[in-house]
């Protein structure tokens, strides 16, 4: 430690240049794995916030919520296995949203939970909503920077429907989109609405298509006998109405592995996924992290292959003091470990520098940037740090057992 200490007090500015390289590089590196985790959970926050172990999906649906539809049968087949406290239906669905009073349009997803059950989130402010709640809705907190506010209506502009803003929750969002959640009555309205809109474009595209407006569906609605048929008759549909019946998108479950083994062969025609495989099957969520988790990686081994050519060619001009020291009787042992206490400080150093001016950028970063970066992620990306500094100094220390005493001396003296 002596030997360490004293050369880099003695050559400060070479070692204050190394210094700063690693600043620079253990700061990218702990800013990037900060920016990965909160893009994640940007991305996935109302998954991973809920409860749920296991999630009941239709079969074939690539464990992806919007391609899946699930009915009130394999929910009272999951309560029947796992208690009916521990399944939930879920409702999800992506759309784009307007304020009644305003042309803004802003991307949400829709979720459908029973209030009072555990994947209802909480509210922070206004009022939760209840079973009973009739065109009313809670919204992540993301929404208020559109100017939404508690009394605010939102349009739904695929089916037109209306809901009124009763309450904000907190860190709630699925696929970097808010959340806004409703109760089942609402469920069932949207899909009634949706079936609207779509059977009056399939008129209207008959309409069109006879090519005399209004006069052609007023013929059709007249048979030979002269008598008039409606036109849900002619159209072989009829207005759409809310049906008892809910389809839902997942079934959140609480369960052990046991039940879920019990409720695999009880429904056979589902696919049951835990929630790590739900939030993977985000759309773009595997690709931005896997780009991040890339960027990263590379980080380590640049800052490894840094710490290697710079102590490599330090060692390599120290050759002559190295060989004297050996000559004298400094064992191998001590010199090498001498180089790699000079990379530990190094990095220890730029370490605690790193993390103060990530937490200072923290601070200051607007709220559109998700950043986390938590305590135990913090403590493994610096130990993985260190941990690839010290790989980086392996090639010096070899390289100091490996110089010959007599050689360097003649060196010297030549």
């Amino acid at each position: 430690m002596y030997l360490a200490i004293r050369e880099m007090r003695f050559a400060k500015g070479r070692y204050a240049l190394i210094a700063t390289i690693m600043v620079l590089v253990s700061f990218l590196v702990l800013f990037v794995t900060g920016l990965a985790q909160g893009l994640s959970y940007d991305n996935a926050a109302s998954i991973k916030n809920m409860a749920a172990t296991h999630f009941v999906l239709e079969q074939d649906s690539n464990h992806r919520f919007t391609r899946s539809q699930v009915g009130q049968q394999e929910l009272d087949e999951a309560r029947a296995v796992v208690g009916r406290d521990n399944a939930e239906p879920l409702g999800v669905r992506m759309t784009t949203v307007s304020p009644a009073d305003d042309t803004k349009k802003i991307d949400v997803t829709l979720f459908m939970v029973n209030p009072g059950s555990w994947l209802a989130p909480t509210v922070t402010e206004g009022n939760a909503i209840n079973d009973q709640s009739a065109g009313q809705v809670v919204v992540d907190r993301k929404l208020a920077k559109s100017g939404v506010t508690i009394g605010t209506v939102l349009v739904d502009q695929a089916s037109g429907t209306e809901w009124t803003v009763s309450g904000f929750v907190q860190n709630e969002s699925f696929s970097h989109a808010p959340v806004v959640f409703m109760n089942e009555q609402e469920w069932l309205t949207l899909q009634a609405g949706s079936r609207t809109v779509q059977a009056t474009s399939v008129i209207g595209r008959v309409d069109t298509g006879t090519g005399t407006g209004t006069s052609a569906i007023a013929k059709a609605n007249t048979d030979a006998t002269g008598t008039e048929k409606s036109a849900e008759a002619v159209m072989g549909t009829s207005t759409p109405s809310v049906s008892p019946s809910t389809v839902y998108n997942a079934i959140a479950v609480k369960g052990t592995d046991e039940q879920v083994s019990k409720l695999s062969a009880a429904l056979p025609k589902t696919e049951i996924i835990t929630k790590s495989d739900a939030v993977s099957a985000i759309p773009g969520y595997k690709e931005e992290q896997g780009s991040l988790l890339m960027m990263i990686a590379f980080l380590y081994v640049i800052s490894a292959f840094v710490l290697a050519v710079f102590f490599y060619v330090i060692t390599i001009q120290k050759t002559s003091q190295f060989g004297i020291l050996k000559a004298i009787g400094t064992r191998n042992g001590y010199l090498a470990g001498s180089v790699s206490l000079q990379v530990l400080l190094l990095s220890v150093g730029s370490l605690v520098i790193s993390v103060l001016l990530v937490r200072l950028f923290e601070s200051v970063l607007p709220a559109s940037m998700p950043f986390q970066l938590g305590i135990s992620t913090l403590a493994l990306t610096c130990v993985l740090f260190i941990l690839m500094s010290m790989a980086g100094s392996l090639f010096s220390v070899w390289k100091v057992t490996k110089i010959d005493a007599l050689d360097a001396i003649g060196r010297t003296a030549a």
